[in-house]
């Protein structure tokens, strides 16, 4: 990350900002500079991240109390410029379905015991027996030059979401923009100002390492954001905006704004910087993984992107193809049938009945606008839900993000080309923090029905304008009953809707 020093200004729209004074380096005492953050909360585990404006060991006291009375220490590693001076503890032998309390600490290399001043955090571990689950969703963060202004709440949205006082947060994808430059200012249709706060590697497209890893200090300069990450554990998911719009794997970019134009390189380094600035469990590789939440709760994490074929017409015969992998597929179907939670929540990151174009004649996603039968990489989901009917496994919901509008499909094979499946809900939420469009056409192979939908009246709607949404997910601990309400930025239930569990 570029540092921020006290005399830096950044000019927006006539206006100026003094950004804040993260990444300054101190004489004396090392010091923490963007926060810290909790993810991947098992029922006796969780990682604890922070960064450091210096290499300096990383300590973590954990507690079941607030006031840290009986803590236990933790020593962690020390944070260098390897990893752009960021660093994780995994916290072990917690117990389960409990608020934990952290407190992180940076000592001197230089001068042992010299330590800097503390910062505290709080996240829930998951359950092992039957209790209440309250757990919210959402996905794109700063894109479409939608940064942080002050005057209109920054990114409200993750103070909106704190209050809700979630178990965790699902965040579905788009974690970063990392394709879409931050401008100082953008006039509003209406004549007012959009004044965002800049920085160096947020004013153009993230090419180098260091850009990328911009991307991720700029979420964190928001007071919303960073206080949203010190108390609500995240299960972050890889999407395209990570890298850029709409990639795969291969594709070689004609745009005139990259120096660099092999997404392959691209993408090596983006997943670098979401791994050393995200609190995710693994250190590398992929990122598909279920998590469990009791008897009442699973969910499962895809990866759509890192394995995902070349957009085309989306129309070909081939199973073998799609947007999960055969590794990933067969994950999938065997976590699935052999789950015993009431619910299992598919975290897809691109929707599958909405047909996302990208260009002419090319899809971005699962659905490719022809109502007939499976084709495409509609064909694999086709393979995973036929399956799972035939298994007889029940409880399946679709959360995804991407769209940036908020609705509820309800999908029936009474209505669709696809006869074997069990009908299930799509539930789709967001963006966070960037422009509102939608709606996206419904492909009717699944038999998909639009029972709401919230959207914008003009593309690329600001914050500003309100169409910024999260879903919220309560499961009845005592009935197993689960209830979705999709909410606004200020946190208001525009919609609701309680699923029975299965019998």
């Amino acid at each position: 990350m570029t540092r921020i020093d006290r005399r830096t200004l950044l000019k927006a729209g006539g206006a100026l900002f003094v950004a804040p004074a993260f990444g300054v380096r101190r004489e004396g005492r090392p010091a923490l500079t963007h926060g810290v953050q909790s993810g991947d909360a098992t029922a006796d585990s969780a990682v604890v991240w922070t960064r450091a404006d210096r290499p300096s060991r990383m300590w973590v006291q954990v507690s079941r109390r607030p006031d840290f009375r009986g803590a236990r220490l933790v020593r962690g590693p020390v944070l260098t410029p390897d990893t752009d001076l960021t660093g994780k503890v995994r916290l072990t032998r917690l117990p389960s379905g409990t608020p934990v309390h952290y407190r992180v600490r940076l000592e001197s290399l230089d001068r042992p015991g010299l330590s800097s001043e503390p910062l505290t955090g709080r996240f829930v571990t998951a359950p092992t027996a039957r209790r209440d689950i309250r757990f919210v969703w959402t996905g794109d963060v700063a894109g479409q030059g939608w940064g942080i202004d002050p005057a209109y709440g920054g990114m409200k949205i993750f103070a909106s979401m704190r209050d809700r006082r979630p178990d965790f947060l699902l965040h579905s994808g788009d974690t970063i923009y990392a394709d879409n430059p931050i401008p100082a200012s953008v006039t509003l249709p209406d004549g007012r100002v959009w004044q965002n706060l800049v920085t160096p590697e947020k004013a153009k497209v993230a090419e180098t390492l260091a850009e990328f890893r911009g991307q991720y200090a700029y979420n964190l300069l928001d007071d919303a954001y960073r206080g949203f990450a010190a108390e609500v554990a995240q299960v972050n998911q890889w999407d395209d905006h990570e890298v850029l719009n709409n990639w795969y794997p291969g594709e070689v970019i004609d745009d005139a704004r990259y120096t660099e134009r092999r997404v392959d390189v691209l993408a090596s380094r983006a997943h670098r910087a979401y791994h050393e600035w995200l609190p995710l469990s693994a250190a590398d590789g992929p990122v598909y993984r279920k998590l469990s939440y009791g008897p009442l709760l699973d969910v499962f994490v895809l990866d759509m992107r890192t394995f995902k074929d070349p957009n085309d017409a989306d129309v070909y015969a081939d199973p073998d193809r799609g947007l999960l992998g055969a590794a990933q597929r067969q994950w999938l179907i065997d976590g699935l049938l052999s789950s015993r939670a009431t619910w299992k929540v598919i975290a897809n990151d691109l929707p599958l009945g909405l047909v996302v174009p990208d260009g002419p004649g090319a899809r971005e996603g699962v659905a490719q606008g022809d109502d007939g039968g499976p084709l495409g990489r509609e064909l694999e989901f086709a393979t995973v839900l036929r399956t799972a009917h035939q298994h007889g496994v029940t409880g399946l919901v679709f959360l995804t993000a991407d769209v940036h509008y908020t609705a509820a499909h309800h999908y029936d094979p009474a209505r669709a080309a696809v006869p074997d499946f069990t009908p299930f809900w799509e539930f789709v939420s967001g963006p966070a923090h960037a422009g509102g469009f939608g709606p996206n056409q419904l492909d009717a192979t699944f038999g998909p029905q639009a029972v709401f939908v919230h959207a914008p009246p003009v593309a690329n709607s600001s914050p500003a304008d309100g169409y910024q949404h999260f879903g919220e997910v309560n499961i009845d601990g005592r009935s197993g009953a689960l209830t979705v309400d999709l909410r606004d930025r200020d946190g208001v239930s525009l919609w609701s809707t309680t699923l029975s569990p299965p019998s």
